[in-house]
């Protein structure tokens, strides 16, 4: 029988909310990036930025210039990999999480260091500490808690030093305590074909009294209707998880999945807690409704500068930090941590709702920005725009990738083609009524993307080629990107891997195309 830890919990939790609900988020910044530069003063990376000399904010932006993660391979980590000792933080780096590039697939080494797994745990508990504020009687450790992630193997890239998920070192670095409540057990997690890992684990969580839910909401959808399949094969019409108290989400949009899962958690109190990790730090955690932002996760060990989109790649772009963030801009997003990233461009774009207690919505990608034809789409206009055609025809979206189809000889005109994967099948009226909206609401909210639609010279009608059910999760696996961790590309600038989805969608068993 397990021991239910919930209300001894319940009082260590009050403390940690209490102390976020009173915490000064310019202050904290200011403590935590002379911490980090304090810290890193005698790596290579901070002898070579004077970093003994950095008293302010505006010391450290006039020292560290910014980088994106090629500058910072090149620069720092490519030559030592996998030995980075004493290169950009202090010590042995003992994890990589391998990430996969959001429009070329290509990996990168994202250091992880103890000092950041330490700061992921406590920000988990401050999403527990939330969660058990609103929900005073959630007893969310009287049963397991199911992460649902990639395997949880490991690569040793040398000796101490190991590779892989995000989520593997995760669950492999769990403090000793969470051990105890993390579901799929170690025969399981271990598992490499997602298909097989999947099959498994959902029948293995049948009769579990899961309690916590975690995961990208397109792969948990799929876990929820293999679990709901199983549960009516034996007869049992109870939805899956009865016992389920929260469901943490992030990593894509959830607009398109909110009202899928809702109906899996029909009639009962789940609080959908959305979060934003990412494999250089977590940023954010939402301690309020839908659309009212995700709190900024300041006193984390991390350091935070804003820098509006517009200005990337120009000389002297101005970098914001939470003291001087405005509402309503569309912010790139640079990270200073403790796993030895300085001012460092993650590829997130971000706007704030709220500044006192910075509060952001994530907008998209600076990869995500569609310009092919100087139409300038952001990766939030294109999400809206796919939500409300979606709604148009009554239908909604599992899943999407778009690109650029440029003119040739057999093609005037440039235009856009969307692949998508709808929940229930679309006939040709339909899928024309989709571009047609579209269409029309990207038209609606970007004026240079009107600019190029009109006159019948700048681009043609966006085209729309669907992908039957379970379509993106086969071809993700297709490309060894299965699993939770690994998100479809919502943009794609590579012209193969463009054609690659195209080819495999029109090729996919039952579609209907």
């Amino acid at each position: 029988m397990r021991l239910d830890a919930t209300p001894i919990a319940r009082l260590l939790l009050k403390r940690r909310h209490r102390r976020l609900m009173q915490a000064d988020a310019v202050a904290d910044q200011r403590k935590q990036l002379a911490k980090l530069v304090k810290t890193a003063a005698g790596t290579r990376f901070g002898r070579n930025h004077d970093f003994a000399a950095i008293k302010t904010v505006e010391d450290f932006q006039r020292a560290v210039p910014l980088r994106n993660y090629e500058q910072m391979w090149t620069g720092y980590w490519k030559d030592p990999f996998p030995i980075l000792d004493n290169v950009t933080w202090p010590g042995r780096v003992p994890f990589f999480a391998v990430s996969s590039g959001t429009t070329s697939g290509a990996s990168k080494f994202i250091p992880i260091t103890r000092d950041m797994r330490r700061s992921n745990v406590n920000a988990a508990m401050n999403v527990l500490a939330l969660h058990a504020a609103a929900k005073p009687k959630s007893r969310f450790f009287a049963g397991p808690s199911f992460m649902l992630g990639g395997s949880t193997e490991l690569v040793k890239e040398a000796d101490g030093v190991w590779s892989g998920d995000l989520s593997a070192i995760a669950a492999m670095t769990l403090p000793r305590w969470a051990q105890a409540l993390a579901f799929p057990p170690n025969d399981l997690a271990l598992l490499t074909n997602w298909d097989e890992k999947l099959a498994r684990t959902a029948e293995a969580s049948l009769d579990k009294k899961i309690r916590i839910l975690t995961g990208t909401p397109s792969w948990v959808l799929i876990l929820l209707e293999r679990v709901a399949a199983l549960r009516k094969v034996r007869g049992d019409t109870a939805l899956p998880y009865p016992e389920l108290d929260l469901f943490i989400h992030g990593g894509i949009n959830f607009a398109p999945y909110r009202e899928r899962m809702t109906a899996f958690f029909a009639g009962r109190d789940v609080d959908f807690r959305e979060v934003y990790p990412a494999s250089e730090g977590f940023i954010g955690f939402a301690d309020r409704g839908p659309g009212e932002g995700l709190r900024l996760n300041t006193h984390g060990g991390l350091f935070f500068e804003f820098i509006p989109v517009e200005e990337l790649g120009s000389a002297n772009p101005t970098r914001h930090w939470v003291e001087t963030i405005q509402p309503d801009i569309n912010y790139a997003v640079a990270l200073t941590t403790c796993s030895g990233v300085f001012a460092y461009l993650i590829g997130d774009t971000v706007r704030f709702v709220d500044i006192k207690t910075p509060r952001l919505l994530i907008t998209g990608r600076t990869s995500w920005m569609l310009s092919a034809f100087g139409e300038h789409l952001i990766g939030e206009e294109i999400d809206k725009a796919v939500l409300e055609a979606a709604t148009a025809i009554g239908n909604a979206v599992t899943d999407y990738s778009v690109g650029p189809v440029y003119p040739d000889d057999t093609t005037p005109l440039g235009h856009h083609v969307f692949v998508v994967e709808f929940a229930s099948p679309t006939d040709a009226e339909a899928r024309s009524q989709f571009s047609t909206t579209l269409d029309t609401a990207l038209q609606r909210m970007n004026d240079d993307y009107r600019a190029h639609r009109g006159g019948g010279h700048g681009m043609a009608d966006p085209r729309i080629e669907p992908m039957d059910t379970g379509g993106f999760a086969a071809w993700m696996a297709a490309r060894g990107r299965a699993g939770g961790q690994n998100k479809v590309p919502r943009v794609i600038s590579d012209a193969a891997l463009l054609q690659n989805l195209r080819d495999f969608a029109g090729s996919y068993a039952g579609s209907s195309a």
